[in-house]
């Protein structure tokens, strides 16, 4: 048998097809990691290369012929030097045996385990997860399974193990079947990692809501009881300086992150540079060479726990780049960052700057403003995931703050010349961001052993509130029903409605002259398609950022005596002017796209089908451009009529009668779509598409389980009022067009009157995928 000498001792028994694990270290906590090195391929599945799986502590504990790998409860402890404080603690929550061994051979204080059943499970739960996702039902096949020797390695301080793990079943859904060669056989590598857990040396920071960081969190039994027992923790990077007393020092050790070297020129050079950025928040902090991007050398191994990693991985689909690390959970101590970035994000912002610029005109020599948008994206890629494995949330205010972080998600920022001509000279930021510096300073500042940390901490944090910098993240931005005003994915701009009014002006003279400029030459001219969906939604995500000013609330993760603004509605005024910016979105002329144009989109060729980066269709094989309208209009009234907002403008109106309150949006609403002047022709056509939707997202409202009774009443309400005007307009009308919307309208009127609980609205068409915009995703920590 081969030996394999490192953190953990293991024999290859080649003939058995085993491997022997030698523990000697019984009793000993490390740290196991599962991960994913071998992907499935599909954004939708989540399944993808390198991805990160449970991180556990864990130690190998002998009773009799056996051997368990057990793991402790760190989420209840007792920091306490009273042992039997903290064995009470520990028998009062149950822990978990993930594994148990059979012990092969013992020798003195070691034991020799087969470590290969253990291997050969889906310890990733892809079966699991395929089941949940509607894929089919699977589960791993051993006799299609087996140690993969060629990543399995011993380093000083960590141990690597991989198996090629086939899981069989029966294939039902479309993504799976998508990206494998024989849906009912999906394989794919499974990775497990024996750690060894830093020493003691780290000092953990005290977690500051405000500060932008990830916390590790636990409860503590041994907290004095007039002191909150639940405990957080900034997760970071160990960083030190040689000089604590230096105003700039060289650290003790530097953070080194490492470039997969399966990266293409340019994207290298550009995600090198991009990740590097963040030196110069460190350099603020008063390091010097402290944080540096390296490509990875040929003789390093990516798997080693010793090398931060920046990968690039490819998927069948654009999909989420991610920001992950390996942490102790003890401290919250960074023990590795691994980043992950979608291979396909980047032609996304190509598409896009193809339709801005329209650059393919015969005899001109094609703009390289298009690839410079999409390097110029990477850069920032890079840097914002890279900023999660440094234990950094997504700060969503950043962009009303002149584009402060590069932890936002960031829209292009398009321009316009005196001319009417797009300039993307400044799609996206270059360098880290102010309050980027910030965030570095309060996690990683080295104060010394002779500083008030809290006090230092406290002036820090002081003076980031001063210079106006507001942290807003995932949760507050995320939801439908958001109520932060700054708190969006994917804007621009310091007003939403300010902007969201200027994305149309963009917009629309963009659609007045696209035309077969933004294709490709020998490119189909049906994919011209491709190219309008990002020009035609090009204020979907303005859009949501306005829709969260009506029954809007800015408020801030303050706390007690720090002086920011606790909470404060928006302006009326301020959510009127949001109010019209979204009616302009849903106006017929904004809507309808040109002959010209719509005669140059011709049916799908053989082998270019529809796909989810086109519009849906319900004229079969030709392009449907009311479809197009009906899933743009249904997304802005869905924001609008959203039954947490609804539910916010009632309450703010009963406390405050400045406040719009629900009945005089509805009001609006209604007046500048059913009671507006008719519209002949294709504008009429959509403005009565407009109609119906408005009424059906009503009618949704008024039967929303999760909105209040006042909203639901006041939303059917409405609904009465407005059968008087369609009964009129069904019985003496002179369009027939008309006639017929009045007469649909009623009669879905008269089905939610007969059940207003069992009430189903009819399903709308869904926008093409948008997000990510050559970014991440929930790429979570």
């Amino acid at each position: 048998m081969q030996k394999f000498s490192g953190f953990f001792p293991f024999y290859w028994d080649e003939k058995g097809g085993r491997i022997l694990l030698e523990i000697d270290k019984l009793d000993q906590e490390i740290l196991y990691v599962s991960t994913l090195p071998n992907g499935v391929g599909s954004n939708d599945l989540g399944l993808d290369r390198g991805q990160i799986g449970q991180q556990r502590i864990v130690k190998f504990v002998k009773s009799g012929p056996k051997i368990l790998m057990l793991q402790p409860n760190y989420d209840f402890r007792a920091v306490s030097p009273n042992a039997d404080e903290r064995k009470s603690v520990e028998q009062a929550f149950a822990q978990s045996v993930i594994w148990g061994f059979k012990a092969e051979a013992q020798e003195g204080g070691k034991v020799l385990v087969d470590l290969t059943p253990f291997l050969m499970r889906d310890s990733h739960q892809i079966g699991d997860k395929l089941e949940d996702l509607k894929q089919g039902a699977y589960k791993a096949e051993e006799s299609r399974s087996a140690v993969f020797m060629p990543n399995t390695k011993a380093f000083p301080e960590n141990s690597e193990f991989e198996a090629v793990i086939t899981l069989t079943g029966k294939a039902k859904g479309r993504e799976i079947s998508s990206v494998t060669p024989d849906p009912n056989a999906v394989t794919v590598h499974m990775h497990h990692s024996f750690i060894q857990l830093p020493d003691s040396k780290y000092q953990p920071r005290a977690f500051d809501p405000r500060s932008g960081y990830y916390a590790n969190e636990y409860m503590d039994y041994a907290t004095p009881i007039d002191q909150p027992i639940m405990k957080r923790q900034l997760v970071r990077h160990r960083l030190q300086k040689k000089d604590p007393t230096a105003a700039v020092s060289d650290p003790v050790e530097p953070i080194i992150y490492y470039l997969d070297r399966g990266a293409p020129e340019p994207v290298r050079s550009a995600l090198m540079e991009g990740a590097a950025w963040w030196n110069q928040a460190f350099e603020a902090a008063g390091y010097r060479n402290a944080f540096q991007v390296k490509l990875l050398p040929e003789d390093v191994d990516p798997m080693d726990i010793r090398y931060n990693l920046i990968q690039w991985v490819h998927r069948s689909t654009r999909g989420w780049s991610y920001g992950a690390s390996i942490t102790d959970p003890r401290t919250g101590e960074i023990i590795k960052g691994q980043v992950s970035l979608g291979s396909l994000r980047v032609r996304q912002d190509f598409l896009i700057a193809e339709g801005l610029l329209q650059p393919y005109e015969d005899g001109k020599p094609t703009s390289p403003e298009m690839l410079q948008m999409g390097v110029a994206r990477l850069r920032q890629l890079a840097a914002h995931e890279v900023g999660h494995t440094l234990g950094l949330y997504h700060n969503y205010s950043a962009s009303t703050k002149d584009r402060s972080s590069v932890m936002d998600y960031p829209m292009p920022r398009i321009k316009t010349r005196s001319d009417g001509s797009i300039d993307l000279s400044d799609a996206y930021a270059v360098g880290i961001g102010s309050w980027d510096k910030r965030a570095i300073l309060y996690g990683y500042q080295d104060f010394g052993p002779q500083a008030d940390e809290k006090a230092a901490l406290q002036a820090i944090m002081k003076q980031t509130l001063a210079d106006g910098y507001v942290f807003i993240s995932d949760a507050d931005a995320r939801a439908a029903g958001g109520a932060h005003p700054y708190a969006h994915l994917w804007d621009e701009g310091s007003n939403a409605a300010d902007e969201l009014n200027r994305l149309m002006d963009v917009r629309k003279q963009l659609l007045a002259r696209f035309s077969e400029k933004a294709l490709a030459p020998g490119q189909p001219m049906a994919m011209l398609e491709e190219v309008l969906v990002p020009m035609y939604l090009l204020q979907r995500y303005q859009v949501e950022a306005a829709s969260k000013e009506i029954g809007g609330l800015y408020y801030t993760y303050a706390v007690k005596g720090d002086g920011q603004t606790i909470t404060k509605f928006v302006e009326p005024a301020e959510q009127w002017k949001a109010f019209d910016a979204l009616m302009r979105t849903i106006s017929s002329r904004e809507l309808s796209l040109s002959e010209e144009l719509l005669a140059k989109i011709p049916p799908r060729p053989v082998n270019f089908g529809r796909s989810r980066e086109t519009f849906p269709s319900r004229t079969g094989l030709t392009f449907d451009p009311t479809s197009a309208a009906e899933s743009a209009a249904a997304t802005t009234l869905e924001f609008l009529l959203n039954p947490q907002r609804a539910a916010r403008l009632e309450e703010y109106h009963a406390r405050h009668a400045d406040q719009p309150g629900l009945a005089a949006v509805l009001d609006k609403l209604l007046a500048q779509t059913w009671g507006a002047k008719p519209e002949n022709g294709y504008p009429g056509e959509l403005q009565r598409l407009v109609n119906t939707l408005t009424l059906q997202k009503l009618l949704a409202l008024a039967a929303a389980p999760q909105a209040p009774v006042n909203v639901k009443a006041l939303a059917a309400l409405k609904v009465e009022e407005l059968k008087k005007d369609l009964r009129k307009e069904q019985k003496s009308g002179k369009d027939e067009g008309r006639r017929a919307t009045a007469f649909a309208a009623l009669r879905t009127i008269e089905q939610f009157e007969e059940a207003p609980e069992k009430f189903q609205p009819a399903p709308t068409l869904p926008m093409p995928d948008g997000a990510p915009i050559g970014d991440d995703g929930c790429e979570g920590f």
